[in-house]
């Protein structure tokens, strides 16, 4: 594994983008841990539970820290797409796409209400 990346599985959207990235991992470099799952914070205890389920984390084989687009960033260049997420890193968009990106996070269940048409799941398949 190269990068464990932890998503809120209660939210309709991430769990779309979590399964869009586990179609292109064929080489399963990354693990998918839900913030959810009931010994998430026993199999993690460096893992700020609270934090996390406000700002995506993910954490590098070498034990560094990522949040938020740098995340998502990191996580798509290892399935091959990082030029899809690339332009949000450049210098002049990066502090406009992190401002964006927090709006999002804080907003995360009522916005992917709006574009799924899913409420937020409260007894998810902590397994996917």
């Amino acid at each position: 594994m190269y990068l464990t990346l932890f998503f809120d599985g209660q939210c309709p959207l991430c769990r779309r983008e979590i399964e869009a990235l586990k179609a292109r991992d064929a080489l399963h470099h990354i693990r998918f841990e839900d913030l959810n799952h009931p010994d998430i914070t026993e199999r993690y205890p460096e893992l700020d539970l609270t934090l996390a389920n406000r700002v995506l984390h993910g954490q590098r084989a070498d034990g560094t820290w990522l949040t938020g687009l740098d995340v998502t960033h990191a996580a798509w260049t290892l399935v091959g797409r990082g030029h899809w997420t690339a332009p949000l890193r450049w210098r002049p968009v990066k502090p406009v796409a992190d401002l964006a990106y927090r709006f999002f996070a804080r907003h995360r269940h009522r916005l992917s209400y709006l574009l799924t048409g899913e409420q937020r799941c409260e007894v998810c398949n902590h397994d996917r």
